[in-house]
Parts: structure tokens; C-alpha cells; sequence
């Protein structure tokens, strides 16, 4: 939609067509939790944030940088606001406002919208062919924008289906894997019947040498949450080679081991140990619980090992969740099978943009700044290619 505001604005002529009956809806469901745009932190750390990808995206990022989000959000009369973890949201906390304005902006442009149309691929004189309503369409634009998404949140739309198609066409494409998503561990049936839907809030999660901190989620396969998000990635690589990976947890990230000890130690006489990780550690019953889920149920009486324990709760994952529960997708077409303007070089005149090039990042506002970059530069690569 980006890219069909910025064409039309420069006076193209251009459709715009949705599998959905409504335009948008993933970005509506990115809006649920407050519509996290894009990152305030310094550009250089952003952009690390990319991993593997940063090399690729550096230049379109940083010619539609953070800055210029917001700039655009303001152009459609939504204020935007940093919040205090540094993250950038409109002012409204909705996407549905934003989106309206951009239909609205579009429409005045003369971008017409072709809703439940979807895509089948290219005929053998390079048409595009869509199953409409009324039957089969058959299209041939001077330039063609793919922005299909990935394969999380198939019930929106993106369903992955389009990875066959460009497959057809020669283009190599990145095995699509699930990203911020939540990790898979084998609760008894006692723990996650009891605490599911509990969360454990301000935690430390680490695998390997990686830490990130914030909250997560009791599931009945696992945990979600921000703090897990963050690591999906390493536990969904760390599974890939192995048939689990070890992950730990740090209840008390804010006080050290020893502090830990010393609060144990004023324990009352007589008092159990569960009873002391209540009133001297201020743990709730989810987190207690949890300590005897790591250990069969046998919490250490000694304090040093009791504070170890809280410090260090070791979990073992089986992997990561499906990909049709996943915030986002890895994997795609590779940065390698596009030009520099992220035209497809096994065919002419079609750009790709967005989760479907083969990109990753944390939720934080990463998602939506690069899908938004992407789309710009996207945009200017087919301005380029009809002039």
C-alpha cells in the first residue's frame, strides 16, 4: 500500500490486488497490541537488529529510516509518540485510523482496489492470472509489486502459497520458518493445567551467550512472550541440529545471587521453603511452581542452592511453534535473486518486497519499519524501471 501511494503520487496508473475482502488486515492485527511502528534507538543499532539481513536492508532502511515513519504516520494525521522502552507508536494506539487515511489517500490518487482477487501465477505470455468473483482475470501490467507476505497468520492471507510460483519462474527461495514465535517444552500435565495463561513478568531469558529480558507467558506446550520472541530465532536454529536445546531462566534478574541468599536467610524459623520464596523473594505461585517443574518437584532446602536455582532455572525446548502461530516469517526470496532495486532478475519487471525476501527481526517496531522501507524502495526500483 506504501508502494501504490508513492507510485500514484508520482501519477502511475495503479491496482492494487487483495486475496481478502478487505484491504490491510495484518497490519489491523499488528495494531491489536498497540501498533509498534518503528525504534527510536540510534540508527547503527537498528540496523544490526537484522542479523544476517542488516547488509541487505541497510541502504533502503536508511533511506526510509525511523524519521521518516514518522513523518509519513504524521502526513495521515496520526502523531506519533516514543514510549518508554524507546519504541515508536501512533498516538491513537490503533492501526484502523492510519489505514483509513491511506485508503482515503489513495482513493484521491485514483488507485483502484480489486479485493478478492488472488494470485495464480503467470500464464505462458507472462500474464498475471487471478481467480476473481467473476472467474478467471487475466492481467499484463508494465510492472508487477509482490508483496504477499510471508506465511504466519495464513488466515489474513499470507499463506506462502506464492513460494511455488516464483519456484516455477527459477527463483530460489529460503525454506520459510517460523520467527517470533513461542518455544515448545514438555510441561507435566499438573503445571501447564494449572498456570497456562499465567505470566511471568520481568525475567531473563538466555540461550547460549544470548539474553533478553521482559516477560513471558506459561502456554500448555511452552511459553510465548516478548522475552521469548526475542530468542526464538537461536532456539529454532539451536532445534534445527539437534532434537532440543537448552534455554535458562532468571527469575530475579535485578538482584544478584548473593542478595538472593541473604533475603532467604530471613527466612522465619519453621517456615518452608515455598513460603520463604513468597514472603522474602516476593515470587508468585506461577514462579514457585515452576521452580518445582524444573526439579521434580523437589525444591533445594539449602538457601545458596535455592538462590542458584531462581538465577538459573535450566528448560529444555523441543523447538519452536508451528508457523501458522508465528508473529513473522524467516526465510524467502534471498536478497541475491533481486537486483538492487528488488526487481526479481529471473523476471523482469516484477519487484518483490516486504516479509517475502528472505529477512528477519525481533518484534520492537523492526517488522514494520523494513516491510515499510522495503515497500518504498520498491516503489522507486519500478518509477525507475517504467521511466
Amino acid at each position: 500500500m506504501i508502494a501504490a501511494d508513492r507510485l500514484s503520487a508520482a501519477n502511475f496508473n495503479v491496482t492494487v490486488y487483495d486475496q481478502m475482502p478487505t484491504v490491510g488486515r495484518k497490519f489491523l492485527m499488528a495494531g491489536r497490541g498497540g501498533l509498534n511502528l518503528t525504534h527510536s534507538e540510534p540508527l547503527e543499532i537498528l540496523l544490526a537488529r537484522y542479523g544476517h539481513a542488516t547488509a541487505h536492508l541497510a541502504d533502503y532502511i536508511k533511506t526510509f529510516d525511523p524519521d521518516a515513519v514518522k513523518t509519513w504516520c504524521h502526513e495521515l494525521g496520526e502523531p506519533t509518540f516514543i514510549g518508554s522502552s524507546g519504541r515508536v507508536f501512533p498516538r491513537s494506539m490503533k492501526a484502523s485510523p492510519l489505514l483509513r487515511a491511506m485508503l482515503k489517500r489513495l482513493q484521491s490518487q485514483g488507485v483502484a482496489l480489486k479485493m478478492r482477487y488472488t494470485w495464480q501465477g503467470w500464464n505462458d505470455t507472462a500474464q498475471l492470472l487471478f481467480a476473481s468473483p467473476e472467474g478467471t482475470h487475466v492481467e499484463y501490467p508494465d510492472a508487477t509489486l509482490l508483496a504477499l507476505g510471508g506465511a504466519s497468520w495464513p488466515k489474513l492471507g499470507a499463506t506462502g502459497a506464492w513460494t511455488k510460483m516464483l519456484e516455477g519462474q527459477g527463483v530460489a527461495i529460503a525454506p520459510l520458518r517460523p520467527a517470533n514465535c513461542g518455544v515448545l517444552i514438555q510441561w507435566t500435565a499438573y503445571f501447564s493445567g494449572h498456570f497456562a495463561g499465567q505470566p511471568l513478568k520481568n525475567i531473563a531469558l538466555t540461550v547460549a551467550d544470548q539474553q533478553s529480558r521482559g516477560e513471558a507467558m506459561i502456554t500448555t506446550t511452552g511459553l510465548e512472550g516478548g522475552v521469548v520472541y526475542a530468542q526464538s530465532a537461536a532456539v529454532r536454529e539451536a532445534c534445527r541440529h539437534n532434537s532440543s536445546t537448552e534455554i535458562s531462566l532468571d527469575l530475579r534478574p535485578d538482584r544478584t545471587h548473593a542478595q538472593l541468599v541473604t533475603a532467604l536467610d530471613k527466612r522465619r524459623k519453621g517456615a518452608s521453603i515455598a513460603t520463604a520464596l513468597r514472603q522474602t523473594l516476593a515470587l508468585p505461585p506461577v514462579a514457585i511452581n515452576l521452580l518445582r517443574e524444573a526439579t521434580g518437584l523437589h525444591l533445594p532446602q539449602d538457601n545458596y542452592a535455592m538462590a542458584s536455582l531462581v538465577k538459573n532455572i535450566p528448560l529444555t525446548c523441543q523447538g519452536v511453534a508451528s508457523l501458522d502461530r508465528a508473529i513473522s516469517t524467516a526465510g524467502g526470496v534471498p536478497f541475491s535473486e533481486c537486483d538492487a532495486h528488488l526487481m526479481l532478475k529471473r523476471v523482469p519487471g516484477a519487484f518483490i518486497a516486504g516479509e517475502m525476501l528472505d529477512w528477519e527481526a525481533p518484534t520492537g517496531g523492526y517488522l514494520l519499519q523494513a516491510t515499510l522501507a522495503t515497500g518504498v524502495a520498491a516503489a522507486a526500483g519500478i518509477a525507475r524501471y517504467l521511466k
